[in-house]
Formats: structure tokens, sequence, C-alpha cells
């Protein structure tokens, strides 16, 4: 296994994903721009979209809040995961948080000592760990991982809970639009994004709302995903909170199995306006085996 290109592969992702639009996000920014009339508005679209294109030439951060590297793995069935390739996908993390770079937001220490951030942060961006890596297996011939980058404002508005369904999937869109309603009167950095995983345990509703990021598409929506999106724009929050058309970009949705019970957990992120930031690299491919 070729260590240099895996690791080179990997953190090239990181940088595309913490300094680049994919072309179904700015798109769907351009849609936005189009039909805005808020002047307010108008002009705060315009400067995220040139802060997209900005970040994209130089190869730099879209946010000072540069994000958690979260890694979602999809294995083919014709793959295998080694120990050797996890080590070299870390290694990748690590070097690509140094070339972005990553904010250093490692905090020192172990316990309730880090909890307290009593021992200061590290001053390398590269010490900061991903989340815990989540694996599918697909029946595509790939070894694909994607990285997101995912920042504070949206982790402190977003919020995985039960919810009371009553054998009605209206109930839980309507306490999804009630919850995003909330959340983007407060975050600030609109338009933004609302991913949302729906599962039987709160591990995997929060699983299943990566899984909605890595697939969700900008230039469709299911009606569940598209109903929630128009519900949240009659709000006005707007671009920045300035008002007009666009609280939402759109809603990337993902539901999983479900038990018989009364109770489905709901994990809701109210991605930021740069947000998902995501990149996806096939090792397969890298390593000459696809």
């Amino acid at each position: 296994m070729d260590r240099i290109r895996v690791i080179d592969a990997v953190a090239e992702a990181l940088v595309t994903a913490g300094s680049t639009y994919s072309p179904e996000k700015m798109r769907a920014y351009e849609r936005a721009l189009a039909v805005e009339t808020n002047e307010r508005a108008r002009w705060a679209l315009e400067q995220i979209i040139d802060n997209g294109r900005a970040a994209t030439e130089a190869r730099s951060p879209l946010c000072d809040d540069t994000g958690i590297p979260h890694l979602f793995l999809e294995v083919g069935r014709e793959h295998a995961v080694s120990d050797d390739l996890i080590r070299f996908i870390i290694e990748g993390v690590a070097e690509g948080l140094r070339r972005l770079p990553g904010r250093p937001m490692a905090v020192c220490g172990e316990g309730d000592v880090r909890l307290a951030q009593a021992e200061g942060m590290y001053e390398d961006p590269s010490m900061l760990e991903p989340a815990p890596m989540a694996v599918r297996v697909v029946d595509e011939d790939v070894l694909r991982l994607s990285v997101l980058m995912l920042g504070g404002g949206p982790a402190i508005r977003g919020r995985s809970f039960r919810v009371f369904h009553r054998h009605s999937a209206r109930v839980v869109k309507e306490q999804i639009v009630e919850w995003a309603v909330e959340a983007t009167s407060q975050l600030g950095c609109t338009p933004c994004t609302l991913a949302v995983g729906i599962g039987r345990s709160h591990y995997e509703a929060a699983n299943l709302m990566l899984e909605a990021q890595v697939y969700g598409n900008y230039d469709v929506q299911s009606d569940f995903e598209r109903q929630i999106t128009e519900a949240v724009n009659t709000q006005g929050v707007g671009a920045l909170g300035l008002g007009g058309h666009t609280t939402a970009l759109a809603t990337f949705a993902k539901i999983g199995p479900a038990r018989a019970s009364g109770v489905r957990i709901v994990c809701f992120r109210p991605c930021c306006c740069f947000e998902p930031r995501i990149a996806k690299v096939d090792l397969a491919e890298v390593m000459g085996i696809g």
C-alpha cells in the first residue's frame, strides 16, 4: 500500500472540503440570489458567493472556524479495509490540517483537565483529532472517503432528541421545522443547509445526519426535504439574518430503520452558510486497485 499517496490524497481532500463550495452548492446560492429582492440580503449573498470563489482560488479556509474533521468511508463489496489504511487516513487528516491550515483548536490534557481547558491549547493544528469514522458497505466498486469539516456554531444550535410521532410523518416534520425556525433565528451564518438524521437511537440518528450531508444534493429535494425548507423560508430570517427569501438553501434528510414504538430519535444540525464543507476521494483509485 502506497502510504504517501494515501496521505496526500486525504490531505488534499481535507483542504478542498475546507476551502471550496461544491458545484451544486454554488448553483443553489446563485438561484437564491436570482430571486432575492431584499437589498441587504442580496448584498450578503453576493459576499458569501465572492468569499467562496476567493477561498477556492487561494485554497484558503472558507471560515475562520475551520471545523472538526468528520470521516465517512464507503466500502465496496470487493474491497477490504486494513489497519494500515486507517492509520494512513488519520495521518492524511493531520497533514491536511497543517496545509489548510486548520485553526488550532485541540485542547491539551486529559479528562476533566481537558474539559476545563486548564492546560490551554496545542498550537499545531494537526493535533486536532478527527471524530470517530463512520463506515458504510455499498454496492459500488469504490473505497470512497468523504471528509467533512463541521464547525462549532451549527453544533451549538443543533440537537438530538426523541419525538413522539403518533404514527404521523407530519408530526416529525413539524417538530424539525420548529427546531429549525428557532435555530436559524439564532445561528447568524445563514442561509443554512438543514441536516437531519432519523433513527432508533441517538448514535444512529447522528450517523444518519452525517450520511445525509454526504449524499445530499441541492439540485434534488424529496417532498419531505422540500416541505421543511419551504416552511423555514417563510420565516424571513434570510441571509446573515438580514431578511429576505432564503433562510435555508436546502434540507438533507436521511431516514433510517425504525423500531415499533411511539418514538423516533431525530438528530438535527443547522449547517451554516459554508457547510456542508465536504470533499470526496476514491482511495481505491489512489492505490491503483479500483
